[in-house]
């Protein structure tokens, strides 16, 4: 999941060196938190107007982890 998320937004930000992904332990629901860092001049470009390829990338999150069973979310820092 975390190289998923990588390589998502490594195609998107303009220095994709800068771009990393820490993982949280799970909760006790089983909630998983992604957190994306990104060059700060980068940010626009992962968010997106009115914060669309942000939902978009959350969703194609979401998406992956039902296939493997996972409960997940993505925080953009």
């Amino acid at each position: 999941m975390k190289e998923l998320l990588v390589a998502i937004a490594s195609g998107l930000v303009e220095n994709p060196d800068a771009v990393t992904v820490t993982v949280d332990e799970p909760d006790e629901s089983g909630l998983t938190v992604y957190h994306l860092h990104v060059a700060e001049n980068d940010m626009g470009r992962v968010i997106g107007k009115q914060g669309r390829i942000a939902k978009a990338i959350r969703t194609v999150m979401r998406g992956a982890a039902n296939r493997s069973n996972e409960k997940i979310a993505v925080e953009i820092d």
